[in-house]
């Protein structure tokens, strides 16, 4: 039994024995309920004070029952209450104490600010992937809720310095904002841009003309759920076909086809090659769809387009040849 589930069950046995000795006290010497109380209390907490009324017989047998089990059931209520803040407290300090151990370590992660329902996803597509992560919270139900998933957090507001830092936003790699206000997401992306300002920072946007005041403090990527959510369900309807080939290859539960962007490493042995010598589609069965050489992205590259490190793969095909190219491409 936890602790806290053993102080109620201490306490309710408590309870019980109060008010069956006065219950016990009103039936065998006839006393009123709040006479048959005051002796119910005074017996179990052994004040010394005399009775309030000479006891029969039977009543001094029910006292000394009363005794001995009010003994032992109020020092198991006191051991549990001492057990329940003693633990309680030392758990949380070693809880504590391994959080900011674990974010110490963390090393080119990303910050999601807010844990609503986008940042509920964006955890779950990272975790999945998996990319390291913490997230930065400042309701405490919504931390408990992380805490149950065995997500990193930062309980605190977004917009703070000192918040961010203890989110480690020196060594992370990107941060992103989506928090339910345009407004906060305007402050924290000012904030994260004042501290790192090589930091990715990706913000959400709700309202028209909100984007441009994000990318204006610092975004490097603004994105609205409403029109991205608007012009998929559109799409769904113009481009049925289009639109499932986009979720299957795009979704993270299917395991068959996935379209994958794979960075080369200037020590791949791919590098220096074209295309058709690479062999990508002869030796792994994959389709490259798009490659993006700094920031221009091709589309449906040439076959004799020529491979050069830092250039990003755009991938379909079947997950397991996905990860063995991402090994050559990583020079491994």
């Amino acid at each position: 039994m936890n602790p806290f589930r053993k102080l109620l069950f201490a306490l309710l046995t408590l309870v019980v024995l109060i008010g069956g000795g006065t219950s016990g006290y009103v039936l065998i010497e006839g006393w009123s309920p709040f006479e048959s109380l005051y002796m119910t209390i005074i017996t179990l907490a052994t004040v010394g004070y005399r009775e309030v009324y000479d006891l029969t017989d039977q009543g001094k047998m029910f006292t000394i029952l009363l005794i001995i089990f009010g003994a032992g059931t109020i020092a198991y209520t006191i051991g549990s209450m001492i057990q329940f803040m003693v633990e309680g407290q030392l758990l949380g300090l070693l809880g504590r104490k391994k959080l900011q151990k674990q974010l110490s370590r963390l090393q080119d992660h990303y910050i999601i600010c807010g844990y609503g329902r986008i940042g509920r996803m964006i955890a779950r597509e990272f975790a999945s992937k998996p990319l390291p992560f913490v997230i930065v919270e400042l309701s405490g139900e919504r931390c408990n809720k992380i805490e149950t998933e065995g997500y990193l957090f930062v309980e605190g507001d977004a917009t703070s310095d000192e918040v961010l830092e203890l989110a480690g936003i020196r060594q992370a790699k990107g941060l992103i904002t989506v928090v339910t206000s345009d407004s906060a997401n305007v402050f924290i992306t000012l904030t994260a841009r004042g501290i790192n300002p090589g930091l990715f920072i990706m913000a959400r946007a709700s309202e028209d003309g909100a984007d441009l005041k994000l990318m204006r403090a610092g975004a490097n990527k603004v994105v609205s759920p409403y029109s991205i959510g608007a012009s998929r369900m559109a799409q769904a309807i113009l481009r049925p076909s289009v639109v499932d080939f986009i979720d299957i290859a795009t979704g993270t539960e299917n395991l068959e086809l996935q379209l994958e962007e794979i960075r080369v490493a200037p020590s791949s042995s791919l590098v220096g090659k074209n295309l058709i010598n690479s062999g990508i589609r002869r030796d792994f069965g994959l389709i490259i769809v798009g490659m993006k050489k700094q920031q221009e992205m091709i589309f449906n590259p040439a076959p004799t387009i020529e491979i050069e490190p830092g250039d990003i793969l755009i991938t379909l095909g079947e997950s397991p040849s996905i990860t063995n190219l991402e090994a050559v491409a990583s020079g491994g």
